[in-house]
């Protein structure tokens, strides 16, 4: 039996992949949709994050942020009333490194272990089993996740102790995000100069300027399609945390304060649970504000 917890968007395209697997999977989401969509996957849903500790030996979380993650671990009907020694806990959440080396801590006096497995790549990639893991923890334990990661993950990466691979996971989605920024902002300064946004994106991909940005994201900008596979709020939460990662680190992030700032003005617009290719109408609105294009754009 294998426990999963969190069932939102990534948790239900790890559900399916667990399924696909052959494992028998317990899960459990606070929300009566999720837990309907695991069920028709084929999962069995529990009542409470205690039950799902009673039943499986190991869980993997898929939750928002470390605060849930805390909440599911050791609050009331939490794991840590299920939990037996030598019990394994695979957490993929995008979590405050801080918390996430606390918390193992915690568990690891209580004889339970914990890897901090974060996921690079959309809920879509997941599906596809296209994600990268970074994990973090004791050698044993990670090597006794392998497992339930081959079952999802490409390929995975051990980055030492436990934090490790949630500072990992930031560091890489600072690049992805800025990224997709400088993407939208290429693709916007061309729909205003009037160049075919598909030619353009075109050239972008077949040159020296290529990320995969453009293959997962910039269709999905020009068409402002932005149904989410990885929610723009979501994103903006990571920020911050990679900027508080920086302010312990004395490290200075310039390019992610202006991140930031433009994802806040997403999600006043009402987009934070869009897509986070939608950072591309932030940039449209911003031009729309300054002003008439040029004759020469028109």
């Amino acid at each position: 039996m294998l426990g999963l917890i969190g069932l939102g968007l990534v948790g239900t395209a790890l559900c399916e992949r667990f399924v696909r697997a052959g494992w028998t999977v317990c899960g459990f989401d606070v929300e009566g949709e999720a837990n309907d969509r695991a069920r028709r996957l084929g999962a069995h849903i529990a009542d409470s994050p205690a039950d799902v500790a009673s039943r499986a030996r190991l869980t993997v979380l898929s939750l928002p942020n470390s605060d849930v993650v805390q909440r599911v671990v050791e609050g009331a009907d939490g794991m840590i009333e299920g939990l037996r020694s030598g019990d394994l806990l695979v957490d993929t959440t995008t979590a405050d490194p801080l918390s996430t080396t606390a918390l193992a801590e915690r568990l690891r006096q209580r004889g339970a272990r914990f890897v901090d497995a974060t996921i690079l790549g959309s809920s879509q990639q997941v599906l596809e089993g296209e994600v990268l893991v970074m994990a973090g923890g004791e050698v044993d334990d990670v090597r006794d996740s392998a497992d339930v990661l081959n079952a999802f993950a490409r390929q995975t990466f051990h980055m030492g102790t436990n934090g490790k691979g949630a500072e990992a996971k930031l560091v890489v989605n600072l690049v992805l995000g800025l990224n997709r920024l400088v993407l939208a902002e290429g693709l916007v300064l061309g729909e205003q100069a009037g160049i075919d946004a598909n030619a353009l994106l075109s050239v972008l991909r077949a040159g020296a300027a290529y990320s995969r940005a453009m293959d997962h994201k910039g269709q999905k900008m020009i068409e402002r399609e932005f149904a989410p596979q990885a929610r723009l709020a979501q994103h903006a939460k990571d920020v911050e945390l990679m900027r508080a990662l920086a302010a312990r680190c004395g490290a200075e992030l310039p390019l992610s304060a202006v991140h930031a700032q433009i994802l806040q003005r997403a999600i006043a617009e009402d987009m934070g649970d869009w897509d986070n290719a939608a950072v591309v109408q932030v940039l449209r609105l911003m031009a729309q504000e300054s002003g008439e294009p040029s004759d020469a754009a028109r």
